[in-house]
């Protein structure tokens, strides 16, 4: 982990030095999620292959465009970095609409939409938590757009890898849902989500941080399973 001093400017400030001082303590926590990333992703990655070559199969047999889905996203200490997902919309669909989805969207393929409500578009992201990019439990990368529109407190949650899952996501897995019922209010997708969304799911990603632990992700893990 850097020292304070040498944090990005922007999250060297009093709203996250609370946060730093807490994960900064917690090493051996730290130490053991790391080596729980290596050997889980890795792990999986040789279990789940034939699934995830099933898949790509299945994709591209569906509609024509490439196997994964890959986009800027943003992790520790607001680096960017390549995300990749199985493909789940049409070619080109970030050029077509906004950068999140609701429930409806018409650019979701057939298959993409079984393979989402499963949530095995995410298979990819094993790739990203083995080269440590990300984490198996860590707040969900956003794109540049929505990290600048981060309060300082939420800026905290770059201090450690972006993640596959989390608390957040366990209680906003009907989030499609929910950014349909807003944009029909007339609000537009961008709008609904930095001003409703993003606020409510910041609170568990912070609280998270004030839990910090490997136990606590573990948790995490089966219930996201389950």
């Amino acid at each position: 982990m850097l020292s304070w001093e040498k944090l990005p400017s922007d999250l060297r400030c009093e709203a996250v030095r609370p946060y730093y001082d807490i994960l900064k303590r917690r090493v051996l926590s730290r130490f053991f999620k790391r080596c729980f990333d290596i050997f889980a992703s890795l792990l999986l990655i040789i279990l789940l292959s034939p699934v995830m070559l099933v898949l790509a199969v299945w994709i591209k047999l569906d509609s024509p465009g490439p196997v994964f889905y890959k986009s800027k996203r943003v992790t520790t200490y607001g680096r960017d970095f390549s995300i990749f997902k199985f493909r789940t919309m049409v070619t080109d669909a970030d050029k077509k609409g906004a950068l999140i989805t609701v429930s409806g969207d018409s650019r979701i393929t057939r298959v993409g939409a079984k393979i989402r409500h499963a949530r095995l578009d995410e298979l990819p992201q094993l790739f990203n938590v083995l080269a440590g990019q990300m984490s198996f439990v860590g707040t969900r990368p956003e794109v540049r757009r929505y990290v600048e529109a981060y309060t300082d407190e939420m800026k905290a949650t770059l201090l450690l890898p972006a993640g596959i899952t989390s608390t957040a996501s366990i209680n906003f897995r009907d989030e499609d849902e929910k950014m349909a019922a807003l944009t029909e209010k007339g609000l537009t997708v961008d709008e609904a989500y930095i001003a409703h969304i993003l606020p409510d799911k910041m609170k568990y990603n912070l609280d998270y941080i004030k839990e910090f632990g490997c136990l606590r992700d573990i948790i995490i893990c089966i219930k996201t399973v389950l």
